[in-house]
């Protein structure tokens, strides 16, 4: 797969809905592929433009409803050329104009250090008392990782850092200092030695926890049978309807201001998993019609 120039990613579910006005749309699709920090195994560059291509396959009837009836907007890629911190204010610069809109950004990675720009963005638009609620297969919360405090294995001690009250889900890699690190923030958790052999599908979000939250879902939060298709798998995860069932729980106590999807990275000849991933995407836009 070629690397397309900024203004050819194909627009999500371009084959059934014309890309029209933004004022219009309340979903922003914000495609940045990047990668910078990956650790394993790589590919979450060309995850964007593989999901939203994939995207054209999609129905606009989920099963419950029609997200695409609330308008979807796929901006123009992130330039994800430069320093790292040149790469977050973009990212930031994007989300704070889709919030200035009073629309809701939806952001397509590239590797997960992508989410703290976006969480920079929601802050810069002035959105302040916001939660962020995490499935993701890692803690990433490092304070640094192979010396780099902008690693994706970094970014959710990153958001901490900021006061953000953070609620992790399906987590089964970390190391001692983020086991620490969740002590000293206060962060709350359910891993997935909780959740996937109890099947557990719904979360009581704790009363102080903001009523306002952003949702990211790291791919490999998934268990590597739904998508092997990430850098950095690890066995025991949720599954697909498990995953969604949780992000509904939290949509159905709290106002959900944006979301993403991060660290896919394709695997050429195996379209099931990137339309399984734009899948995932519309189906959360779908939770998120149902819960307005």
């Amino acid at each position: 797969m070629s690397d397309p120039a900024m203004n050819e990613y194909p627009h999500f579910l371009g084959s059934e809905i014309e890309q029209g006005d933004p004022t219009d749309a309340l979903f922003h699709i914000i495609p940045v592929p990047y990668e910078r920090t990956v650790s394993y195994g790589g590919g979450t560059a060309k995850g964007p433009w593989a999901i939203l291509d994939a995207s054209w396959q999609l129905e606009t009837w989920d099963g419950k409803s029609t997200p695409c009836e609330l308008g979807i907007y796929t901006r123009e890629a992130i330039v994800c050329e430069g320093e790292e911190p040149a790469v977050i204010e973009r990212i930031a610069a994007a989300t704070k104009e889709v919030v200035s809109l009073g629309k809701m950004p939806v952001a397509i990675g590239g590797e997960h250090t992508v989410t703290g720009g976006i969480i920079k963005g929601l802050l810069d638009a002035g959105i302040t008392d916001f939660g962020v609620v995490q499935i993701d297969a890692h803690a990433d919360l490092r304070d640094a990782y192979e010396g780099n405090p902008l690693s994706h294995a970094s970014v959710m001690k990153r958001i901490v850092d900021l006061g953000i009250p953070l609620y992790q889900l399906g987590v089964r890699a970390y190391c001692e200092e983020e086991k620490e690190a969740r002590e000293k923030y206060g962060v709350h958790f359910q891993d997935a030695d909780q959740l996937v052999p109890n099947n557990i599908t719904e979360i009581t979000l704790p009363d102080d926890f903001p009523k306002k939250v952003f949702f990211t879902l790291d791919i490999d939060g998934m268990d590597p049978s739904v998508f092997p298709s990430t850098g950095t798998p690890v066995p025991g995860g949720l599954g697909w309807y498990q995953t969604l069932s949780l992000f509904e729980s939290v949509a159905d106590q709290r106002e959900i201001i944006g979301f993403d999807l991060m660290e896919f990275a394709p695997i050429q000849g195996f379209h099931a998993y990137e339309f399984a991933a734009a899948q995932l995407i519309y189906k959360m836009m779908g939770i998120v019609q149902r819960n307005k």
